[in-house]
């Protein structure tokens, strides 16, 4: 296939599609993306660079995920595993399987936990809830959202009816994000800045751009959401995408900027970890918080549950079978939740080694197979580039995570939430 050829094929619908509309579709991808950890990832690269990288984590995001389904429609396949599979072989399909197991599966974990630590000093405001109560408890809460939250949702089998579930979720963001900026210009005055606060680059760079990719990243879930559409074509992946993308970018930079600029160097992974426990407009913001999270875990769960039904069952569940692999992953990923409640560190590991993997390199390797273009096409030689960047991330990253891990003081009142102490802080953070 070459030239005009190559592009009537990727442009062709494979099928008649699905129910969900463009719209719906839009929802879905907004909601993968926006998520926690940004205002952690300025932190880690520096804040000027760290803006720098968060533009182009999207660019690249918005030109993998599109590249994707061009390669599907190159090779005539419906799904992330198919296409892999038909480029690299089995050992491909493989390596392809495990990471967009773990990514998806991991997020769910994370999510658990920043619903338990948001939830309970929800409740802990609520008149009559003692420290001691159950409400306060962060196991009891994971435990309570899960079963009757998360778990009933996720047993959908159509993604697309998780359209109006995820634009609740992108109205809460908004939500969000009108808080974190109002705190920025409230609370900020009262938060000693860090003595590198607004240096341009910070060694951990690296890992932020991990960070990144794990907010970033729907490459694990295009093929379900593109398939949902009723008309999937390349033209109207395209506007969704676009659309999508730019519009979760300019809510994530503005969100990671208001939420560094307020606490600088003591920005925790989870931001809402960050306010004092007595601010009422923060516990509203940690509602919403964990209301949005409590309504993203059931996309990683489809994406989750698609892999295991690929691997092991050819790609279809009977009822049963649905029912049992949904709670399996569910109960498994709530048990690894209750056990571990440190943020930062599972979303610099997930993104060096699941995220970067699923939208740098593989999707571009994908096409650089089945591209029949010649070498130094616009799309081969971006793809190169994307390939060569995401190999440097995920090694690099890797390395420097556990060479240099970060503190976590999950579940600490911040020094500046109590205003004697202030005075005495040293504001040179420890090394």
């Amino acid at each position: 296939v070459e030239g005009d050829d190559q592009t009537a094929l990727v442009s062709k619908p494979r099928n008649k599609g699905g129910n969900g509309s463009l719209a719906s579709a839009g929802f879905n991808i907004i909601n993968s993306i926006i998520g926690s950890g940004l205002p952690y990832s300025m932190k880690e690269a520096g804040f000027p660079l760290g803006v720098l990288l968060l533009f182009v984590v999207a660019c690249i995001t918005d030109y993998s995920i599109i590249l994707l389904i061009k390669g599907g429609n190159l090779s005539n396949t419906k799904s992330y595993q198919e296409l892999v599979r038909k480029t690299y072989g089995l050992v491909g399909y493989l390596i392809l399987s495990t990471l967009q197991f773990l990514y998806p599966f991991i997020a769910m974990i994370s999510y658990n936990i920043i619903t338990g630590d948001t939830l309970t000093k929800v409740f802990l405001r609520i008149p009559g809830v003692a420290p001691g109560s159950v409400f306060a408890d962060r196991h009891f809460i994971i435990l309570l959202t899960t079963i009757i939250f998360t778990l009933p949702i996720s047993l959908y089998r159509d993604i697309a009816k998780l359209g109006k579930v995820s634009l609740s979720s992108l109205i809460l963001n908004i939500v969000i994000l009108v808080i974190v900026m109002v705190r920025t210009v409230t609370f900020s005055p009262q938060v000693p800045k860090s003595e590198d606060a607004w240096i341009f680059a910070k060694p951990n760079a690296l890992q932020a751009v991990g960070v990144m990719s794990f907010a970033f990243i729907c490459n694990h879930n295009s093929f379900l959401v593109y398939e949902s559409l009723k008309e999937p074509t390349l033209k109207n992946w395209s506007r969704v995408t676009h659309a999508s993308v730019s519009f979760a970018a300019v809510i994530s930079v503005v969100f990671a900027a208001c939420g560094y600029m307020t606490f600088t160097g003591y920005t925790e992974g989870d931001i809402f970890e960050n306010y004092c426990r007595d601010d009422n407009l923060a516990t509203f913001g940690r509602f919403c918080y964990g209301v949005t999270v409590i309504l993203t875990f059931p996309l990683e769960c489809f994406v989750t549950r698609e892999v295991i039904a690929n691997v092991f069952f050819h790609g279809n569940l009977s009822t049963v079978f649905h029912i049992i692999v949904t709670v399996v992953i569910v109960a498994v990923a709530t048990g690894i939740s209750l056990a571990y409640d440190c943020l930062g560190i599972v979303l610099e590991l997930n993104g060096v080694l699941s995220a970067a993997p699923l939208v740098f390199i593989i999707p571009t390797a994908c096409y650089l197979r089945l591209s029949k273009e010649r070498w130094n096409h616009y799309d081969n030689l971006i793809s190169c580039l994307i390939l060569v960047v995401g190999v440097l991330v995920m090694t690099a990253g890797f390395v420097l995570t556990l060479l240099y891990p970060q503190e976590c003081s999950h579940g600490k009142e911040m020094f500046y939430c109590f205003p004697s102490n202030v005075s005495f802080q040293n504001t040179t953070l420890p090394p």
